[in-house]
C-alpha cells in the first residue's frame, strides 16, 4: 500500500523535483536542504504513479549507509510496493550484482573473489619480487594507485597511454599487465575493477547493454559531484534508451578529487545529456541563517560553480566566532575551555573539532587525555581492517574460492604451523612455473615429497581442514556462521588467542563474537562475503558521550550542533601541496572544504588559527589563512585576542628558537596586525 504523505511537508522546489519525471534533471541541492527526502520521494511517485516497477529502478549512493537509509525510507513510504526494488545501492555493489550475472564477459567465474587493499599490495609484492623490482624504489601503493587512476579512466592495460611527465608510468604500465591477468588467474578482482568491468561489457556486448538500458526506465544518482570517469560513464551507457536520469549532488562540496571525483561532471551535466532541466534546492533545514551567510559568502569567491543562495527558516542564531590563539597547545586548550562551558547545552555527541591534516589532533588529544574529556576520532581501525577478522575472513574466503592465493598466502601458518616463509615461497615457485594455484600447487608438492618433513605435517592437515569445511558447507551440514565456529576451534585459532591472555587478546576474542553476529544478518556466505568487500567506515558504532575529532574529507554528510575548525592557516589550510599540484583548481576545492566544513555546524561554529605551530619537530610562524580573509565581517565575532592593546601582545607571535630583533616581526604578526586595524 503506497502512502500518500510523501508529497507532505515539501517545499516548493523540492515538490517541483519529485514531480518532473520526464527526462534528464540535475538537482542542485545544497547543504541540509532534504536531498535524501526528495530521492526518495521521487522513487514513490515514479511507482505510485505506475511510470515503472521498483525492479525498473537504478538508484545509486556512495556509501552503504546511505544506501540502507534510502531503503528505509522508502520502505515507510511504500510499504509492501517497496518490495522488489532490487537495484539501490552503491556503485561497487550494483556493479558487482551486474558483474555476476555476465562474469564470462569479463573471463571470470561468477563465485569471483572482491580483493581488499591489503590483498591488493601483497599480490602486487609478489609480482615485483618475480619480475625483480625494487619496492623501495617504486612502492606498492604507489603503483596501485596509477593502476587505479588508469581503471578510473576505463582503461585496460592493452589501452593504456602513458604520460611522458611521469617518469614512473612506463615502468608501472607492464606491472599493471601482468596484475590484470593475475587477477584474471585467481578470478578475482578489486574495486576499480568492478565498475570497469562492467562498463566494458556494457560497451563491448550491445545485447546485454540493450537489456539494461531498456530495463532502467529511471535512474536516480546521490553525491553526483563525486563521481569519477568511469562512473559516469557507466551511468551514461545505461542511458541509452530512457533518458530519464536525475542526478542530485551539491558542486560546492565536491572535495574528492585526490579519489578521482571530477567536478565536470557535475558542470557539464547539461552538455552531456540535452534538454537538462535544473532545479535548486536552496532551502537549508540544519543550520542557522548566519552560519549559513558566512558559508556562502566564502564559497562565493569560487569561479567554478553553478551557483546557489542558501537561506532558512531558522533564527539567526549566533554569529560566527573567530579565534586567534599563540600557538597549537593554546588553541587545544581554548578550545577545551570552551566545550568545558558549554557541554551543559550541548551534548558531546553533538559537539565535533574538524581538521584539515589528521596530524592536528594530537594536540587536542594530549588536552583531553589530561582533564578527563572523552573523545573519539572517527576514521580509525574499521571493523573488517582489524587483522583478527581478517584473518577470519580469509579463511572463509579460501573456503568458498579455492583459487583464492591472497586468502590462502594469509592463514597457511595463522595460527603457526610450521610452515616457513622458505615453505611458502617454493610452492609460490611451483605455481609460478605450473599455472596451479597455491592450494593445487600445495597438493602436487606433498604427493611429489617436495615439501620439508617438518613443514610437511602442518601443511597435509590445513590442506584435509579445507576438505572437511567445504564438505560440510556444500552438503548444507552447517550453516555460514556454524562453519566459522569450527574453523575456529578446529584451526586452533581460538586457542591460540585464549592462550594468551592479555587485555589484547580478549579484545580480538570479542571483535571475532561480534563478528559471528554480524554473518546472522546474511542467508549465506557468498551474500556476507561480498557485503564485508563492499563495506564502509561509516558504518561503525560508537557508545557513549564523547567530543568528535575527524578530518573534514571525513566529515561529510554529518551534522553537529557545535563545531570547531582551528588551524586555519596558510599551507596547512589552504593546503600548500593542493596548491602546489593543482594551482587555482586546489585552491578551490581547498575552499569547498571550508564551505564543508562550516555547514556540518548546525547552531555554532567557532574558526580559529595559531601564530605559531609546532610541526615536524620545529616551530614554524603562522599566518591566517587567506580564508579568514573572505569571512563576511558582519557575521564574525573576534575573540579578545584581537582587541587587545599592542603592548599587551608584544610577543604574541615570537618564534621562541629564533632570535629576533625588536623591529622585527614573524609572517604572523604581519597578518596579525592586519586583521585588528
Amino acid at each position: 500500500m503506497v502512502n500518500s504523505d510523501y508529497l507532505k511537508n515539501l517545499n516548493k522546489a523540492q515538490k517541483e523535483a519529485v514531480m518532473c519525471l520526464d527526462g534528464p534533471l540535475l538537482i542542485v541541492a545544497g547543504a541540509g536542504s532534504g536531498k535524501t527526502k526528495v530521492l526518495t520521494a521521487r522513487i514513490a511517485n515514479i511507482i505510485k504513479k505506475k511510470k515503472a516497477f521498483p525492479n525498473q529502478i537504478l538508484a545509486v549512493t556512495f556509501t552503504n549507509k546511505a544506501a540502507k537509509e534510502m531503503q528505509t525510507r522508502v520502505s515507510n513510504m511504500l510499504g509492501s510496493a517497496a518490495v522488489g526494488l532490487s537495484w539501490l545501492g552503491t556503485f561497487h555493489s550494483i556493479c558487482a550484482k551486474l558483474l555476476r550475472k555476465h562474469a564470462p564477459a569479463a573471463n571470470l567465474n561468477s563465485n569471483f573473489t572482491i580483493i581488499d587493499t591489503d590483498d591488493q599490495i601483497r599480490l602486487i609484492k609478489n609480482i615485483c619480487k618475480a619480475e625483480n623490482i625494487d619496492i623501495k624504489q617504486l612502492a606498492p601503493r604507489y603503483i596501485l594507485a596509477i593502476i587505479d587512476k588508469w581503471k578510473n579512466k576505463g582503461f585496460y592495460p592493452n589501452e593504456v597511454k602513458i604520460n611522458s611527465k611521469n617518469i614512473y608510468e612506463k615502468n608501472i604500465l607492464p606491472i599493471y599487465k601482468i596484475y590484470q591477468q593475475k587477477l584474471i588467474d585467481l578470478n578475482s578482482c578489486d574495486f576499480g575493477d568492478l565498475i570497469l568491468h562492467a562498463v566494458k561489457i556494457l560497451e563491448n556486448h550491445i545485447d546485454i547493454r540493450q537489456i539494461y538500458s531498456k530495463n532502467f526506465k529511471y535512474i536516480l544518482v546521490d553525491e553526483y559531484q563525486d563521481t569519477n570517469f568511469i562512473q559516469s560513464k557507466w551511468l551514461n551507457l545505461l542511458t541509452e534508451k530512457n533518458k530519464n536520469i536525475c542526478c542530485v549532488g551539491d558542486d560546492d562540496q565536491s572535495i574528492y578529487s585526490w579519489r578521482g571525483a571530477e567536478i565536470k561532471n557535475f558542470l557539464e551535466f547539461d552538455q552531456v545529456y540535452e534538454n537538462t532541466k535544473v532545479i535548486r534546492l536552496e532551502q537549508n533545514y540544519r543550520s542557522t541563517q548566519n552560519i549559513l551567510s558566512v558559508a556562502s559568502n566564502l564559497i562565493s569567491n569560487n569561479q567554478n560553480r553553478v551557483g546557489k543562495t542558501l537561506k532558512t527558516t531558522m533564527e539567526e542564531g549566533d554569529l560566527v566566532s573567530l579565534h586567534c590563539f599563540k600557538n597549537g597547545k593554546d588553541e587545544a586548550v581554548g578550545i577545551s575551555d570552551e566545550i568545558e562551558k558549554h557541554k551543559k547545552k550541548y551534548s558531546l555527541n553533538n559537539i565535533a573539532i574538524l581538521v584539515r591534516a589528521i596530524f592536528q589532533t594530537r594536540e587536542f588529544e594530549e588536552r583531553f587525555l589530561k582533564i578527563g574529556m572523552p573523545y573519539r576520532i572517527l576514521g580509525g581501525t574499521k571493523f573488517y581492517e582489524r587483522a583478527e577478522i581478517k584473518d577470519c575472513i580469509a579463511y572463509l574466503r579460501i573456503i568458498h574460492q579455492s583459487k583464492d592465493d591472497l586468502a590462502f598466502e594469509r592463514i597457511v601458518n595463522n595460527p603457526k604451523r610450521a610452515i616457513g616463509d622458505s615453505t611458502i615461497k617454493s610452492i609460490h615457485e611451483y605455481s609460478n612455473q605450473n599455472s596451479f594455484n597455491l592450494e593445487d600447487s600445495s597438493r602436487k608438492m606433498l604427493n611429489e615429497n617436495l615439501i620439508k618433513p617438518k613443514a610437511k605435517i602442518g601443511l597435509n592437515s590445513f590442506l584435509n581442514m579445507l576438505i572437511k569445511w567445504r564438505s560440510e558447507l556444500n552438503l548444507q551440514k552447517i550453516s555460514h556462521i556454524k562453519l566459522l565456529q569450527v574453523v575456529l576451534d578446529e584451526s586452533g585459532y581460538s586457542a591460540a588467542l585464549k592462550n594468551k591472555k592479555d587485555l589484547e587478546n580478549e579484545n580480538r576474542l570479542e571483535n571475532i563474537k561480534e563478528l559471528l553476529s554480524a554473518m546472522k544478518e546474511f542467508d549465506n556466505l557468498e551474500s556476507f562475503l561480498e557485503h564485508v568487500s563492499l563495506a564502509t567506515s561509516l558504518d561503525q558504532d560508537w557508545d557513549g558521550e564523547k567530543v568528535n575529532m575527524m578530518t573534514m574529507h571525513g566529515s561529510k554528510g554529518l551534522e553537529f550542533d557545535f563545531v570547531f575548525l582551528p588551524g586555519w592557516e596558510e599551507g596547512l589550510f589552504p593546503h600548500q601541496k593542493s596548491i602546489e599540484e593543482k594551482g587555482q583548481n586546489g585552491l578551490e576545492e581547498e575552499r569547498r572544504l571550508a564551505y564543508v566544513g562550516i555547514t556540518r555546524a548546525k547552531k555554532k561554529a567557532v574558526i580559529s588559527f595559531s601564530m605559531n605551530r609546532f610541526y615536524q619537530g620545529d616551530w614554524i610562524d603562522s599566518m591566517a589563512s587567506r580564508f579568514v580573509d573572505e569571512l563576511p565581517e558582519k557575521y564574525i565575532e573576534k575573540n579578545s585576542s584581537f582587541d587587545e592593546d599592542k603592548e599587551d601582545v608584544e610577543d604574541f607571535e615570537f618564534n621562541q628558537d629564533f632570535d629576533i630583533e625588536d623591529n622585527e616581526r614573524s609572517p604572523g604578526w604581519i597578518r596579525y596586525q592586519k586583521r585588528i586595524k
